[in-house]
């Protein structure tokens, strides 16, 4: 059986708190007691691993990745994982743990929360905005706990959050469409009450109006977000009497279901018609024709997501409230 630390505090005749002081070089053990623990450790060839290390600092290098991790979570929040993989590997490279933490099936899962601070089993944590509520907002901020939300939440100005900005992803659309003077245009959106898709929208609307290309309401469509809407949404516009010489699907679904329309049609990107979307994950590099992308490299947002919480850690009283990683156009 491997050597562990309480051995080394049996063999040595000290506390298991006494060991960890001493490898971390505590001021206040005397050179006696660090000399026997020494050579206990010397004698049982003991090899101290990192949460041991951590056990006398009051920290445990582990941050929780708390989350939603249903049947299907990949497909209807894939870009959850490049996140999650951002976070991971930053974190990894600054000598933390990540532990994954699914509350999709619990009835109340402030517990789980409260759990987490009451144990100390973490220094932080990564909040996935799917799964943040008032209820754990008031939790983490009560206690003060080294937290960061992914993606902006509504629920609470006092939360610490990183997030992409969607508004900017928008603007960038309009900026392409306008640089190759295209007019009209046609934006297929998600639902009105949908924070993403209203944010994409109200960017692209804004830069288009500064264009002087007003989008009238005939050319923007409110959907599901489902392939299928994305395609019927098409059909209707390619049909109007003036129909649009872009369409702008507001995710990938939707232009999934564009791009069968436009197909049917006979019709050719760009020369026919401009074919935008937004993310370059998971549909866009598998349907034809293949539209130009406004992306945002989510997995940089974790990267950064894992140094702010690590500032946040060092510092509790820091506020966190950033948009990171700037849109990339891909033809």
């Amino acid at each position: 059986m491997p050597i562990t630390i309480k051995d080394v505090a049996e063999r040595a005749g000290v506390s298991v708190s006494t060991v960890s002081k001493v490898l971390n070089d505590w001021k206040t053990i005397s050179n006696e007691t660090k000399e026997k623990v020494n050579r206990s450790i010397k004698e049982l060839n003991y090899t101290p691993n990192s949460r041991a290390v951590s056990f006398a600092r009051g920290n445990t290098r582990n941050i929780i990745y708390l989350t939603s991790l249903s049947k299907g979570e990949a497909y209807t929040n894939p870009h959850m994982f490049d996140i999650m993989c951002g976070v991971f590997s930053n974190l990894a490279k600054q000598g933390f743990t990540m532990t994954m933490m699914d509350i999709s099936d619990e009835v109340h899962p402030k517990e789980t929360v409260s759990d987490i601070i009451a144990r100390k089993s973490a220094d932080g944590i990564v909040i996935h905005g799917s799964v943040i509520n008032q209820d754990i907002a008031n939790l983490i901020i009560s206690n003060n706990f080294p937290h960061i939300v992914i993606g902006h939440p509504e629920i609470d100005n006092r939360l610490c959050w990183v997030d992409t900005n969607h508004l900017l992803a928008g603007q960038y659309a309009a900026e392409y469409l306008s640089s190759h003077d295209v007019s009209p245009v046609s934006f297929i959106a998600g639902k009105k009450t949908e924070f993403i898709s209203h944010e994409r929208e109200r960017g692209f609307r804004t830069i288009m109006l500064k264009h002087h290309k007003k989008i009238t309401p005939e050319y923007v469509e409110y959907t599901s977000s489902t392939w299928k809407e994305g395609y019927e949404s098409t059909k209707k516009l390619l049909s109007m009497v003036i129909p649009p010489k872009a369409i702008v699907c507001e995710n990938n679904t939707l232009a999934v279901g564009a791009s069968k329309a436009i197909n049917e049609l006979g019709l050719s990107v760009p020369e026919d018609i401009f074919f935008l979307t937004f993310d370059a994950y998971p549909y866009t590099t598998i349907i034809d024709p293949r539209p130009t992308i406004v992306d945002i490299n989510v997995y940089d947002m974790g990267m950064q997501a894992a140094d702010m919480i690590i500032r946040k850690i060092d510092n509790p009283s820091l506020m966190i409230q950033s948009y990171t990683t700037l849109p990339v156009v891909i033809e």
